[in-house]
């Protein structure tokens, strides 16, 4: 388990805490979790399956909701039945490498995430401000590169962090106050300088999440300058409706990321469990609620699921 010399631990292992000060009622909080987990499963691979099987939602927006759906399917595998183990089973070992992979694979799918929510505010800003064009602009060339470049600044922008605390002195404790393995709850651990890799974690965490939401704000704003110009309030509320959901997919997946990001930095006096509770609703929140807000929201899924919940009844 740890070994250690004369000035740190040589780390084999962490052990995570799950939620402090809530280990007793770990096994009820498990229930919420599974549910999570099992309508993120069910949710995400039938709008796969609905969008593959029907070629009139074979569109950009819904092309990249899928691609949106897998990084979700990818998130709540890498973190929730490590979740779910540590509530029934008070299974708190995972082992280092584990750990700094888990931690990888969290923060690279979260920036893939944000990308795809980008892509789509994009093909919004298209179809509304361009319609003409839009066919000609998302092109399924133009689609596979931008979802390929999604991929790739995900994976190369995060990459760096496993090798940034691998190498790093732990002489504090092996205790991670946490449900799952994240940057900032492994950096608290070092008893190094650590001012150079929180300045590197706080500039990718700009230039992805954060610049994402200011291009997603600015193509908003230029559909909102679009739509006020057209002739009509009913081309007008038309127009936004094509925008809902979207919207909601956007106040989903921002508003815990900022919450948790302030938490973070600035909520040191903050209970701890509030802090583990935000950051589990960033991670997991969004992957349920993305097939369940498009479902509703859209006529066309909400057809193939009435239908073939009919298919099953007859």
């Amino acid at each position: 388990m740890l070994g250690y010399n004369r000035t740190h631990f040589q780390l084999t292992t962490f052990l995570l805490l799950g939620i402090p000060g809530l280990e007793a009622a770990h096994v009820w909080i498990s229930i919420p979790f599974c549910l999570v987990y099992l309508l993120s499963l069910m949710g995400n691979v039938a709008l796969l399956l609905i969008v593959k099987t029907d070629h009139k939602l074979h569109e950009p927006m819904y092309l990249f909701l899928c691609m949106l759906s897998v990084a979700d399917l990818m998130l709540t595998s890498a973190t929730l039945p490590k979740i779910l183990s540590l509530f029934w089973f008070n299974d708190r070992e995972i082992y280092f490498e584990a750990c700094l992979t888990q931690m990888y694979f969290i923060h690279s799918l979260s920036t893939m995430e944000s990308g795809f929510i980008l892509a789509m505010a994009f093909d919004r800003y298209v179809a509304i401000c361009h319609p003409l064009r839009h066919s000609a602009i998302l092109t399924p060339a133009v689609l596979v590169g931008l979802g390929l470049l999604i991929v790739f600044r995900g994976a190369v922008l995060l990459s760096p962090h496993p090798f940034l605390l691998r190498w790093l002195s732990y002489c504090k404790t092996n205790v991670i106050s946490h449900t799952y393995c994240e940057f900032m709850a492994l950096i608290k651990l070092v008893c190094t300088e650590t001012k150079v890799r929180r300045a590197y974690s706080l500039i990718v965490a700009f230039l992805t999440g954060g610049l994402d939401f200011i291009l997603i704000i600015c193509s908003y704003v230029l559909i909102l300058l679009t739509v006020f110009n057209l002739p009509s309030k009913a081309a007008r509320l038309k127009t936004l409706s094509t925008c809902v959901s979207h919207v909601w997919v956007i106040l989903v997946f921002y508003t815990p990321a900022f919450f948790s990001f302030l938490t973070h930095r600035f909520g040191h006096h903050i209970a701890p469990h509030i802090h583990i509770f935000i950051a589990n609703i960033y991670l997991l929140i969004p992957p349920m609620m993305n097939p369940i807000i498009y479902g509703v929201k859209t006529k066309r899924i909400r057809e193939r699921v009435f239908k073939f919940i009919t298919m099953k009844g007859v």
